[in-house]
């Protein structure tokens, strides 16, 4: 087997590419694909085995707060998941306005509180629950069916910039 080596000693390195993969980052792109990949793997046609659908694995109550009624067809249209998505981040924010302005950046449970943090953590288990453990400073406790909690969802999704979603209390799709 035949070596080629470099007579002039120069080492090379492998050329470096930006891929610029959005959901490596901390902005809202990357809010929304972590997330998707913690509830769904990321696949829009995915339902649980409780019957969350979709890319977020949305509940049918919440789809019909977004008049939403078709769920096949919701799990056939990627473009509506996605606002479906946001209009819920934007709900959220509004309902949970007061708090993110009194917790953000607060340590809660040894949990430095993120709005990205709080959003994630609403996406699980609803504004309310999440409401109820910061004003109990962490006493409160939800997880879900699958053992996710508030706390998890808190620290796995916090430090993303979601400031360019706006508080809406009629956000719609």
């Amino acid at each position: 087997m035949d070596k080629k080596i470099d007579t002039n000693n120069k080492i090379t390195f492998p050329k470096f590419i930006d891929y610029n993969i959005p959901y490596l980052q901390k902005n809202f792109v990357g809010f929304k694909e972590a997330l998707a990949l913690k509830e769904s793997q990321g696949k829009y046609t995915v339902v649980n085995t409780l019957g969350y659908l979709g890319k977020y694995q949305f509940g049918r109550t919440t789809l019909l707060r977004f008049k939403i009624y078709n769920t096949q067809a919701f799990l056939r249209n990627p473009e509506l998941q996605e606002k479906a998505f946001v209009a819920l981040c934007k709900v959220n924010k509004w309902i949970l306005r007061k708090d993110i302005k009194r917790s953000v950046g607060k340590t809660i449970s040894g949990i430095k509180i993120t709005e990205s943090g709080i959003l994630a953590a609403a996406h699980l288990a609803g504004a309310g629950n999440v409401k109820k453990f910061l004003r109990s400073n962490g006493t409160f406790r939800f997880s879900d069916a699958y053992g996710s909690s508030i706390k998890s969802y808190l620290n796995k999704f916090s430090g993303y910039d979601v400031s360019n979603i706006k508080a809406d209390r009629k956000a719609s799709v």
